[in-house]
């Protein structure tokens, strides 16, 4: 990314400190504002404090070709959230984004896979090998304790005590929460802890000790690299579903739901700040419940 204008970068360390954002959010954040300002001073002749609520719908109106919604949406979000900030900081007196309506996207589901098809996931790793030992530790944890692929890839050694099998979740905005792991989960974090050491025996420069998760050359491994291991995991099971490490967060909250746990628990096990953001699961056991109607019923 090349260089930011003096407002950007406040912003940037505004994200990155106060915020907690991380590296993932603050780069996109950064990528939307950049091509905001962008349009603000080539096409409109403004700078980013003079921007104002016909402009931001003016750049909003161009992505409406080669932009989903979903993308304008996010663009929108990114331009409310850096001028509320420019508000707070007292370099504005009022938003010009704050009454720009965000386009109307189609309400998604999560995706949420079959008991079964998990558990053939979670046996695929092939734990004769340290590699394997560890993709095995990882994707029990993303089930066992539906941790998002950032916290889970931020985890340190630190961070887990097997003895209570709990694991310390630093999640968005810098918020601290303690997730229980069940006893699978801890019985392969250990297996691959007694040889997690062979992944430090060569020394290279860009290892990370401390971290809990680590590549084949001792560094920390990286959200990118975990998404790759499972698609190469699926490919082998011949699954007809994309599958992601999200997708593993969501059948954890999907499943617990339809064991009988209650919502608020749910909430707090997936460190969500709003219960509305949680409750989405709710419609996703009641669509399964609907097709267990549909199938089961005869006048269905």
């Amino acid at each position: 990314m090349s260089t930011l204008s003096p407002l950007l970068a406040q912003f940037k360390d505004h994200l990155e400190g106060e915020k907690g954002a991380s590296p993932h959010t603050v780069r996109n954040y950064l990528i939307d504002l950049v091509d905001y300002e962008r349009y603000l001073v080539e096409r409109m002749k403004l700078s980013l404090l003079a921007g104002s609520h016909a402009a931001i719908r003016g750049y909003l109106g161009t992505l409406s070709v080669d932009h989903a919604p979903s993308s304008r949406a996010r663009r929108l979000a990114s331009i409310k959230s850096f001028y509320k900030y420019l508000v707070r900081q007292k370099l504005l007196s009022a938003s010009p984004a704050k009454l720009v309506k965000s386009p109307k996207l189609p309400k998604s589901l999560p995706k949420v896979l079959p008991v079964e098809e998990v558990f053939a996931i979670l046996d695929m790793p092939d734990v004769s090998t340290v590699l394997g030992l560890r993709d095995k530790a990882i994707l029990e944890m993303l089930y066992g304790g539906g941790l998002r692929i950032s916290e889970l890839c931020g985890l340190d050694l630190l961070g887990v005590e097997r003895s209570s099998r709990i694991v310390r979740v630093m999640g968005k905005g810098s918020k601290e929460r303690l997730v229980p792991l069940n006893a699978k989960a801890i019985q392969s974090l250990e297996a691959y802890l007694a040889r997690r050491g062979e992944l430090l025996a060569t020394v290279h420069d860009a290892q990370d000790p401390d971290a809990l998760f680590l590549n084949f050359r001792g560094g920390r491994l990286t959200p990118r690299s975990i998404a790759r291991h499972l698609d190469a995991y699926v490919l082998k099971l011949a699954l007809a579903r994309k599958v992601s490490p999200h997708a593993m967060r969501h059948s954890f909250a999907t499943h617990l739901l339809g064991g009988g746990a209650d919502i608020r628990s749910i909430q707090e096990l997936l460190g969500h700040a709003s219960l509305s953001t949680t409750q989405k699961y709710t419609h996703v056991t009641f669509e399964q419940l609907q097709e267990v109607y549909d199938a089961a019923h005869p006048r269905a």
